[in-house]
């Protein structure tokens, strides 16, 4: 099994649960390595998350934080993954964020900008925080997007790519930069944090589809050499 199910009674628990885990990950490494290096989904769900991870006592000054996918949209905007994880982890003094956009958030550029900034960091994330669209997408991993079987390669070299939704979502209808499936698989620890009923019926058509193509969260859940955690609350 790819795959292994953490059930949790609320969304309070949920957090909870998951920012001590992550609070683990990111000590054994500064204490192995002297840093931890954190992959972060955006959108709402996971802020709780992260506003309470950024409350445990680590020296944050040795962790840095990456989405694990942008919007091609300026840093100050309300769109931008970065600023809102900057905002989650305000709490955290001292900690790094690397943006995958220039600041601008120009789409020309972004894609060699994000396999810049990630050749910094060649080592696997000590964690990786995955979300799930309701159309079974992870980072920006849209099913039907041409550069879709590129991006999912387990065994591509390639880090980012920019992804242009087909059509792009109304509530943010932006060209995006993504992590790829082997760059998020390179991890220690791979997290999916889910929650709702909803939610958890995409879940299981993914889980009994074996098609990444259609449910690109599939790439995660099925992958041969990690195992991915899901986190869930009604």
């Amino acid at each position: 099994m790819a795959w292994v199910m953490h059930e949790h009674a609320d969304v309070d628990t949920l957090a909870a649960s998951v920012a001590t885990e992550l609070q683990a990950f990111c000590g054994e490494a500064i204490a192995l390595r002297g840093q931890a290096l954190l992959a972060l989904g955006g959108g709402r769900t996971p802020l709780p998350l992260y506003r309470r991870l950024a409350r445990c006592p680590l020296p944050w000054s040795q962790v840095t934080l990456l989405p694990t996918d942008e919007r091609c949209v300026p840093h100050d905007d309300p769109a931008c993954n970065l600023r809102e994880i900057g905002a989650a982890f305000a709490a955290a003094d001292g900690v790094e964020l690397q943006g995958l956009t220039p600041p601008n958030g120009d789409p020309e550029t972004s894609e060699r900008h994000a396999r810049a900034a990630l050749a910094q960091y060649p080592q696997p994330f000590d964690a990786v925080v995955l979300g799930m669209g309701m159309d079974g997408h992870t980072a920006s991993l849209f099913p039907g997007v041409p550069r879709l079987p590129e991006a999912l390669d387990p065994a591509s070299d390639i880090d980012a790519c920019r992804i242009d939704p087909q059509p792009l979502p109304p509530e943010a209808p932006y060209p995006r930069v993504t992590l790829t499936a082997a760059r998020l698989l390179r991890a220690r620890s791979l997290h999916l944090y889910l929650s709702g009923a909803d939610k958890r019926a995409v879940l299981e058509r993914a889980l009994r589809s074996h098609d990444p193509l259609r449910y690109p969260i599939g790439a995660f859940l099925h992958a041969a050499d990690a195992r991915l955690h899901v986190h869930w609350s009604p």
